[in-house]
Protein backbone atom coordinates (compact mmCIF):
# COMPACT_ATOMS: atom_id res chain seq x y z
CA UNK A 1 0.00 0.00 0.00
CA UNK A 2 1.38 3.39 -0.98
CA UNK A 3 1.05 6.34 1.32
CA UNK A 4 1.23 9.85 -0.06
CA UNK A 5 3.42 12.22 1.88
CA UNK A 6 3.20 15.98 1.64
CA UNK A 7 6.27 17.49 0.02
CA UNK A 8 8.66 19.22 2.43
CA UNK A 9 7.74 22.81 3.12
CA UNK A 10 10.14 25.69 3.44
CA UNK A 11 10.03 27.35 6.84
CA UNK A 12 8.46 30.74 6.50
CA UNK A 13 8.42 33.65 8.90
CA UNK A 14 5.67 33.51 11.50
CA UNK A 15 3.39 36.44 12.17
CA UNK A 16 3.63 37.50 15.78
CA UNK A 17 2.06 40.32 17.71
CA UNK A 18 4.77 42.64 16.39
CA UNK A 19 6.60 42.62 19.71
CA UNK A 20 8.63 39.47 19.29
CA UNK A 21 11.87 41.41 18.80
CA UNK A 22 11.21 43.55 21.84
CA UNK A 23 10.50 40.43 23.89
CA UNK A 24 13.66 38.69 22.70
CA UNK A 25 15.74 41.77 23.55
CA UNK A 26 14.22 41.97 27.05
CA UNK A 27 14.83 38.26 27.64
CA UNK A 28 18.42 38.54 26.43
CA UNK A 29 19.09 41.55 28.62
CA UNK A 30 17.53 39.85 31.65
CA UNK A 31 20.30 37.24 31.34
CA UNK A 32 22.97 39.91 30.77
CA UNK A 33 23.76 38.33 27.40
CA UNK A 34 25.22 40.33 24.53
CA UNK A 35 23.84 40.11 21.00
CA UNK A 36 26.86 37.95 20.21
CA UNK A 37 26.15 35.58 23.15
CA UNK A 38 22.61 34.86 21.96
CA UNK A 39 23.47 34.80 18.25
CA UNK A 40 26.17 32.21 18.95
CA UNK A 41 23.76 29.97 20.87
CA UNK A 42 21.26 30.22 18.01
CA UNK A 43 23.85 29.62 15.29
CA UNK A 44 22.85 32.94 13.70
CA UNK A 45 24.68 36.16 12.90
CA UNK A 46 24.66 39.20 15.16
CA UNK A 47 23.25 41.21 12.24
CA UNK A 48 20.29 38.86 11.87
CA UNK A 49 19.56 38.92 15.60
CA UNK A 50 19.82 42.71 15.67
CA UNK A 51 17.24 42.92 12.87
CA UNK A 52 14.93 40.53 14.73
CA UNK A 53 15.22 42.52 17.97
CA UNK A 54 14.39 45.74 16.10
CA UNK A 55 11.40 44.02 14.43
CA UNK A 56 12.95 44.63 11.00
CA UNK A 57 12.63 40.93 10.21
CA UNK A 58 10.47 38.11 11.61
CA UNK A 59 12.24 34.91 12.67
CA UNK A 60 11.16 31.54 11.28
CA UNK A 61 9.25 29.20 13.57
CA UNK A 62 12.34 27.01 14.01
CA UNK A 63 14.28 30.05 15.28
CA UNK A 64 11.46 30.86 17.70
CA UNK A 65 11.54 27.27 18.98
CA UNK A 66 15.27 27.58 19.67
CA UNK A 67 14.84 30.94 21.40
CA UNK A 68 11.97 29.61 23.54
CA UNK A 69 14.06 26.58 24.55
CA UNK A 70 17.04 28.76 25.52
CA UNK A 71 14.84 30.82 27.84
CA UNK A 72 12.79 27.82 29.05
CA UNK A 73 9.56 29.31 27.69
CA UNK A 74 6.71 27.74 25.75
CA UNK A 75 6.72 28.70 22.05
CA UNK A 76 3.23 30.17 22.46
CA UNK A 77 4.69 32.87 24.69
CA UNK A 78 5.70 34.80 21.57
CA UNK A 79 2.25 34.70 19.92
CA UNK A 80 -0.22 36.75 21.88
CA UNK A 81 -1.97 39.83 20.62
CA UNK A 82 -3.89 42.23 22.85
CA UNK A 83 -7.58 42.56 22.03
CA UNK A 84 -7.16 46.31 21.63
CA UNK A 85 -3.95 47.77 20.18
CA UNK A 86 -4.41 50.89 22.34
CA UNK A 87 -3.94 48.68 25.42
CA UNK A 88 -0.66 47.21 24.23
CA UNK A 89 2.19 47.90 26.73
CA UNK A 90 -0.36 49.12 29.31
CA UNK A 91 -3.13 46.57 30.00
CA UNK A 92 -3.39 42.78 30.43
CA UNK A 93 -7.00 41.61 30.43
CA UNK A 94 -8.15 38.75 32.68
CA UNK A 95 -7.24 35.40 31.18
CA UNK A 96 -4.91 36.83 28.54
CA UNK A 97 -1.57 36.77 30.38
CA UNK A 98 1.27 34.83 28.76
CA UNK A 99 2.25 31.46 30.24
CA UNK A 100 5.93 31.68 31.14
CA UNK A 101 6.92 28.09 31.85
CA UNK A 102 6.43 24.38 31.29
CA UNK A 103 3.53 23.58 33.61
CA UNK A 104 4.20 19.82 33.82
CA UNK A 105 6.04 20.12 37.17
CA UNK A 106 3.13 21.57 39.10
CA UNK A 107 3.89 25.27 38.71
CA UNK A 108 2.10 27.55 36.27
CA UNK A 109 3.52 31.08 35.90
CA UNK A 110 1.58 33.70 33.94
CA UNK A 111 3.03 37.12 33.12
CA UNK A 112 0.70 39.84 34.41
CA UNK A 113 2.95 42.66 33.18
CA UNK A 114 1.95 43.95 29.72
CA UNK A 115 5.39 43.21 28.28
CA UNK A 116 8.92 42.28 29.27
CA UNK A 117 10.17 45.85 29.45
CA UNK A 118 10.42 47.85 32.63
CA UNK A 119 12.22 47.62 35.94
CA UNK A 120 10.08 44.78 37.35
CA UNK A 121 7.66 42.05 36.31
CA UNK A 122 4.50 40.71 37.91
CA UNK A 123 3.87 36.96 37.81
CA UNK A 124 0.68 35.07 38.73
CA UNK A 125 1.96 31.76 40.12
CA UNK A 126 -0.20 28.69 40.72
CA UNK A 127 1.49 25.94 42.75
CA UNK A 128 -0.33 22.59 42.45
CA UNK A 129 -0.74 20.40 45.54
CA UNK A 130 2.57 18.60 46.12
CA UNK A 131 4.56 20.95 43.88
CA UNK A 132 8.05 21.54 45.19
CA UNK A 133 11.08 23.54 44.11
CA UNK A 134 13.55 20.81 43.11
CA UNK A 135 16.67 22.74 44.11
CA UNK A 136 17.13 25.85 46.29
CA UNK A 137 18.37 28.77 44.20
CA UNK A 138 19.66 32.34 44.42
CA UNK A 139 19.13 35.05 41.85
CA UNK A 140 20.28 38.68 41.79
CA UNK A 141 16.82 40.12 42.34
CA UNK A 142 14.53 41.66 44.90
CA UNK A 143 11.24 39.79 45.04
CA UNK A 144 7.96 40.19 46.87
CA UNK A 145 4.74 38.24 46.84
CA UNK A 146 1.19 38.08 48.12
CA UNK A 147 -0.65 34.80 48.78
CA UNK A 148 -4.13 34.95 47.27
CA UNK A 149 -5.31 31.44 48.14
CA UNK A 150 -4.08 28.09 49.40
CA UNK A 151 -1.18 27.45 51.74
CA UNK A 152 2.38 27.95 50.64
CA UNK A 153 5.72 27.34 52.38
CA UNK A 154 8.66 29.53 51.44
CA UNK A 155 12.22 28.78 52.55
CA UNK A 156 14.54 31.80 52.75
CA UNK A 157 18.15 30.93 53.59
CA UNK A 158 16.89 27.65 55.06
CA UNK A 159 14.27 29.22 57.34
CA UNK A 160 10.73 27.97 56.71
CA UNK A 161 7.80 30.38 56.51
CA UNK A 162 4.28 28.93 56.25
CA UNK A 163 2.08 31.41 54.42
CA UNK A 164 -1.71 31.65 54.21
CA UNK A 165 -4.08 33.81 52.14
CA UNK A 166 -3.40 37.49 52.80
CA UNK A 167 0.22 36.93 53.86
CA UNK A 168 3.02 38.61 51.93
CA UNK A 169 6.80 38.30 51.75
CA UNK A 170 9.98 39.92 50.41
CA UNK A 171 13.57 38.79 49.96
CA UNK A 172 16.63 39.91 48.01
CA UNK A 173 19.59 37.84 46.85
CA UNK A 174 18.92 35.06 49.35
CA UNK A 175 18.69 31.31 48.78
CA UNK A 176 15.06 30.30 48.33
CA UNK A 177 12.90 27.28 47.70
CA UNK A 178 9.21 26.53 48.15
CA UNK A 179 6.66 23.75 48.53
CA UNK A 180 2.88 23.40 48.48
CA UNK A 181 2.08 20.67 50.99
CA UNK A 182 -1.63 21.52 50.93
CA UNK A 183 -4.46 19.74 49.13
CA UNK A 184 -5.43 22.72 46.93
CA UNK A 185 -3.59 25.06 44.58
CA UNK A 186 -1.61 27.86 46.21
CA UNK A 187 -2.00 31.09 44.23
CA UNK A 188 0.64 33.79 44.69
CA UNK A 189 1.19 37.11 42.91
CA UNK A 190 4.94 37.60 42.63
CA UNK A 191 6.83 40.83 41.82
CA UNK A 192 10.43 40.48 40.62
CA UNK A 193 12.99 43.24 40.02
CA UNK A 194 14.81 43.27 37.75
CA UNK A 195 12.77 40.95 35.51
CA UNK A 196 14.07 37.39 35.14
CA UNK A 197 11.95 36.33 32.16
Amino acid sequence: MLVEVDPPRRLSPVQSSGNIGRDIRALRRSRNWTLNDLAEQLGRSVGWLSQVERDVTEPALEDIRKIAALFNLPVGFFFTTPANQNEQHHIVRAGSGRVMNDTSKGLREVLLSPDLGGAFEIIHSIFAPGAKCPTPFVRPTEEAGYVISGHFSLFIDGQRFDLDPGDSFRFAGETISWVNEGSVDAVVVWVIAPPVY
